[in-house]
């Protein structure tokens, strides 16, 4: 039901930005993106590869452009300016989804304790819905861009995201409660030799927490555009998203060193875009 309002939310702001704009005479662009999504939690061990390559999903998305270099009033370049020529504003409705499990040195078939089980047993899976706008900078020249001075565009981007992140959590060991100290690894709830001390009179907070949350992020990417036809481009584009929260995947454990930073992902997307 959230992310049904927050897709309300973004359409409206969507047709309040576009109507803005367009007062001002800008044109727009609208495209879609899909690519694989390598989301870094607190899931297997830091540094450990085959967790990070193993814990692989996908990603879609809407996006919508404001280009400052065309004026859609007249058909015509609007004025020329540094930042007309070399920036876009990009609006993002997205959605990605990664299934999470432990794998690396921990969980390997010749790890035969009650941990490693408890390990091999956990999963969970991270699925979020973004909000957001970037700010996009071309280093070429935009106008030249669409005028096929050259086929191909690079640029980067800087922005925020809203992100609605709706974890799951389950495990197959004992009677299956994810929430039971007995089912998970004794390391990061129950074992206090291997855990930071807490102040006296308080309990420390359980590790596993599937509440809905939102939160903020930051993106930013490098990709590029290749100049399909007049009114088309393809996208290559790859994102980095740091979130500005370790329950994202609504896990958050904090045994020895292995848990230093919130939740971030690496989503590699395609696309397509449109000239409006």
């Amino acid at each position: 039901m959230l992310n049904l309002k927050c897709l309300a939310l973004l359409v409206c702001l969507l047709a309040i930005n576009q109507v803005s704009f367009s007062q001002l005479g800008f044109s727009h662009e609208l495209g879609v993106i899909a690519g694989p999504v390598q989301f870094r939690s607190d899931f297997g061990g830091r540094f450990e590869e085959q967790t990070n390559m193993g814990n692989s999903g996908i990603g879609i998305g809407i996006i919508h452009y404001i280009n400052f270099a065309y004026s859609a009033d007249c058909n015509c370049y609007t004025t020329e300016t540094y930042f007309n020529d070399h920036f876009k504003l990009r609006s993002e409705v997205s959605w990605n989804k990664t299934d999470l499990d432990h794998h690396g040195f921990w969980v390997q078939a010749d790890k035969v304790s009650i941990n490693a089980d408890k390990l091999r047993a956990h999963s969970g899976v991270a699925e979020n819905f973004d909000i957001g706008m970037q700010l996009e900078y071309f280093p070429l020249s935009i106008r030249s861009f669409q005028a096929f001075a050259y086929r191909i565009a690079p640029f980067v981007s800087l922005g925020v995201h809203y992100t609605s992140s709706s974890p799951q959590a389950m495990t197959a060991y004992g009677d299956g409660n994810i929430y039971n100290p007995n089912n998970i690894y004794s390391f990061w709830y129950s074992d206090d030799s291997y855990l930071p001390p807490i102040p006296s009179g308080q309990q420390r907070e359980y590790p596993i927490n599937l509440d809905q949350r939102n939160n903020w992020s930051l993106v930013t990417s490098v990709g590029i555009r290749y100049k399909l036809t007049k009114l088309s481009d393809l996208m290559l584009d790859l994102r980095w998203q740091y979130y500005f929260s370790d329950w994202i995947d609504g896990f958050n454990h904090e045994f020895d060193n292995y848990n230093k930073y919130n939740d971030w992902l690496v989503w590699l997307n395609f696309g397509y875009i449109l000239y409006l």
